[in-house]
């Protein structure tokens, strides 16, 4: 049976394709069916069934090597492919980053198993192959004598230790014989010969660390650069479940490799060049010299949360700091919160949304962690945002703010302009820098609508990969940014403050300067102390199956460790908007939705007009004047007031709008009503 009756997935440019052929694969075809007779049942351990052959040609998918090294103790010469059933798309990256970490661990096994990987390579007595297409599903082992025997072991059993000991149900069949011998090897070589990589004695890493591998030598690179070319038809099954078992350095390592690769075309196919496999290696180191780079100006805050230990750029915190430094950093954090007591506008809202932030801003690094815990046991990822959002008008001390926050968690104030800010950049960012929020400052509403709103909506970054470290985003912007869209809502912490100061208040004004100049990390360090004991109960809280059980509020939580510590340090009574938050203050309806509230109460005050009241329907429209005015007020209204838009009026239920604006729009003092 040839590779083409089974897929037509990868082929070289010498191969025929045409669109015939590419529909041919995509069709229903016939399956080969082996019909076989039932003799008997006998009851064997793994050795038995493997025992008296010299050769073994075998195909395994999962992490069983160890099991591979016991066998080939049994057998003078072998020939194995290694595939990855787990990676849903056979795309370029995919099959880098599976065959990088798959030849570490095969290197590592064989040692373990005091085997000479490669001497055995060197004198042919070892062939391996690792995977370059979507396999057969098959399972099949293929035994040879040099006396003449032959068999074929075949089923359900992948090769590993748990499979062939006997400590779960499989189902494991053998043929003896040369026609079925044959028949199987058939299909063996031609998956060796159209799907597999040859591993060679240049592939097998030298150092442990994967990123120190030089990708020329991949099997992939090799065949590249032999058959002077490859075609990649990359496929993805649904069906297969998206937790990868294997190694879970393939999704990681396939973020990396992703944008070096070049682009398929719109029907899937991928045209691998030698060249390309130059520039890829360049692109890639190039890339880990960035990221050294990054790293020496970004932070590496790494929190263990079951170690309760936390680590700043390689060096252990110390989460016990003294007294007076948290009490001189908490009259610190006090005075410059009070600061914007002195700004015109709604100074006491100002503050109050400036905590909210800052009580998220603290709790971000601890998000990563209890977003793997809810993944894993089926919980939702919304109460553990890892995006923020402050904007509102100039000169209300949005930038400032972010760096003293970053300053007392970090001691630095490192941000990225908004120039730099790309979903591709972030995501980028977002692997390298660790636990501290990368703060990106003064975003322009193009800026937002083109990169940020895609960024949000796609916040599973880190998830798949189990990543516990993956830094929050905060997002500066002024009041050009206007109606946020509700799945970016729900995704994000947004603190609007519509305060300012006049220029000659902003010079005068020495309060941040002294303030950053003098405040450490101490209150921080207490702070974490105290959450790493909180977050084992959350997590453990996580693993709950109460359904009717609510997801535990970290941000509850949090705001309640920085209330006993303020209250412990500092002389003075808590400010009123230092209080105990919850999601509730976050994510409610009437908080989601204040700026529209304002706009519909002033609208209210003075032009009654732009409302007609129909009680006999129960129904309240509101002119907005502009077709524009009336996109962005319906995307800040709860779902609940069953709105719609009719050009630039909005209608909405009555009852519900009296209750979600505070206003009575039922008395009798209006214009226009029926």
């Amino acid at each position: 049976m040839s590779k083409k009756d089974i897929s037509e997935n990868i082929s070289l440019f010498g191969d025929e394709y045409t669109e015939d052929t590419q529909f041919a694969a995509s069709a229903p075809s016939k399956l080969d069916i082996v019909k076989a007779e039932f003799l008997e049942v006998e009851t064997l351990t793994w050795e038995e069934l493997f025992a008296g052959f010299d050769k073994l040609y075998a195909i395994t998918y999962s992490s069983s090597v160890d099991f591979i090294c016991k066998l080939l103790n049994k057998f003078e010469s072998a020939e194995i492919i290694f595939g990855c059933e787990d990676i849903m798309s056979y795309g370029m990256a995919e099959i880098m980053a599976f065959q990088t970490p798959a030849l570490a661990k095969i290197k590592e096994d064989f040692t373990k198993n005091k085997i000479d990987l490669i001497s055995r390579i060197e004198n042919g007595s070892l062939k391996m192959y690792a995977a370059k297409d979507f396999l057969s599903h098959e399972k099949i082992y293929l035994l040879e004598s040099d006396k003449g025997g032959k068999r074929v072991i075949m089923g359900s059993a992948n090769m590993s230790n748990s499979a062939f000991s006997g400590r779960q149900r499989e189902n494991i069949s053998y043929i003896d014989g040369e026609r079925a011998f044959d028949w199987y090897l058939n299909i063996f070589e031609d998956l060796r010969e159209n799907c597999a990589c040859d591993i060679n004695k240049k592939a097998i890493p030298v150092s442990d660390n994967l990123e120190d591998y030089d990708i020329e030598n991949l099997p992939i690179s090799q065949t590249v650069n032999l058959r002077k070319g490859m075609i990649i038809e990359q496929h993805t099954d649904p069906s297969v479940d998206e937790r990868i078992k294997f190694a879970l350095d393939v999704k990681n390592l396939t973020g990396k490799f992703k944008p070096l690769v070049p682009k398929a075309d719109r029907n899937g196919i991928l045209k691998i060049m030698p060249e390309h496999i130059k520039q890829i290696r360049k692109r890639f180191t190039d890339g880990k010299v960035q990221e050294k780079e990054l790293r020496k100006e970004y932070p590496q805050l790494i929190i263990d949360a079951d170690m309760k230990t936390v680590e700043l750029n390689g060096s252990m915190l110390n989460l016990n700091p003294s007294g007076d430094d948290i009490i001189r950093d908490v009259n610190l954090f006090l005075e410059y919160m009070n600061g914007f007591g002195k700004f015109h506008g709604d100074t006491q809202f100002a503050q109050a949304r400036y905590f909210e932030f800052a009580n998220w801003f603290f709790a971000s690094p601890f998000m990563a962690v209890m977003r793997d815990m809810a993944v894993k046991y089926n919980q939702n990822l919304l109460p553990y945002p890892v995006f923020g959002l402050l904007y509102g008008q100039s000169k209300a001390g949005k930038t400032s703010f972010l760096e003293t926050l970053l300053k007392m968690m970090i001691g630095q104030k490192t941000k990225m302009s908004a120039p730099d800010f790309t979903r591709s950049g972030i995501e980028a960012l977002k692997r390298t820098v660790k636990g501290a929020p990368i703060i990106v400052d003064d975003l322009t509403p193009d800026r937002f609508r083109a990169h940020a709103v895609e960024t949000i909506k796609n916040d599973d970054f880190g998830v798949s990969e189990n990543l516990l470290n993956y830094p929050a985003v905060a997002i500066s912007a002024n009041e050009d940014v206007k109606a946020i869209a509700p799945e970016i809502v729900r995704r994000t912490i947004m603190c609007r403050v519509q305060i300012g100061q006049k220029n000659t208040d902003l010079m005068k004004n020495n309060i941040v300067r002294r303030v950053q100049k003098d405040i450490g990390t101490a209150f921080y360090c207490e702070y974490l102390r105290r959450m790493l004991d909180k977050v084992q109960d959350m997590l453990e809280e996580l693993k709950s199956d109460d359904n009717n059980s609510a997801p535990p509020d970290i941000l509850r939580v949090s705001s309640k460790v920085i209330i006993d510590i303020i209250s412990q340090y500092s002389e003075n009574n808590l400010p009123e908007y230092i209080r105990e938050l919850t999601l509730d203050n976050y994510f409610g309806e009437k908080v989601t939705g204040a700026g529209v509230i304002k706009i519909i109460r002033s609208a209210w005050l003075i032009n009654k007009k732009a409302f007609i009241i129909n009680k006999k329907l129960g129904q309240l429209s509101y002119n907005a004047a502009e077709v524009w005015e009336a996109d962005r007020i319906m995307k800040e209204l709860p779902e609940d007031l069953e709105a719609h838009k009719v050009r630039e009026c909005v209608e909405m239920n009555l009852d519900k709008a009296v209750e979600f604006f505070g206003v009575d729009f039922k008395k009798k003092f209006w214009f226009g009503g029926r």
